[in-house]
């Protein structure tokens, strides 16, 4: 009887210490799943301001501002246009267009 005794309270404590890190293990689990969540609402929330940036950042406005302020550039006129032809080969005189033969029903 005394050895029947011993047998079941080693095994109620072993029951019990399994139960206990399964319970501990269960908390840190949980615990790194909240912290990846908060890293990804994090990461998600920097993307999205990231992207807000960089949209604005692109507006044909702000280019052109750059474009003049930072790299001194003018817009090109006539006046200022340069034309170089290739040493040695006959440049064309007029750009060419290409024709477009209209169709059956009369469209180009």
């Amino acid at each position: 009887m005394t050895r029947l005794n011993l047998l079941i309270l080693l095994a109620v404590l072993g029951s019990a210490l399994m139960l206990v890190h399964s319970q501990y293990e269960t908390r840190r689990l949980f615990m790194a799943l909240e912290t990846a969540r908060k890293e990804a609402h994090r990461l998600e929330v920097d993307h999205d301001r990231l992207q807000v940036e960089r949209r604005a950042q692109a507006t044909p406005l702000r280019v052109e501002q750059i474009a003049r302020q930072q790299l001194q550039m003018k817009t090109a006129s006539p006046a200022i246009t340069q034309y170089v032809s290739l040493a040695g080969k006959k440049a064309p005189a007029a750009p060419v267009s290409p024709v477009v033969a209209p169709s059956e029903d009369g469209r180009p």
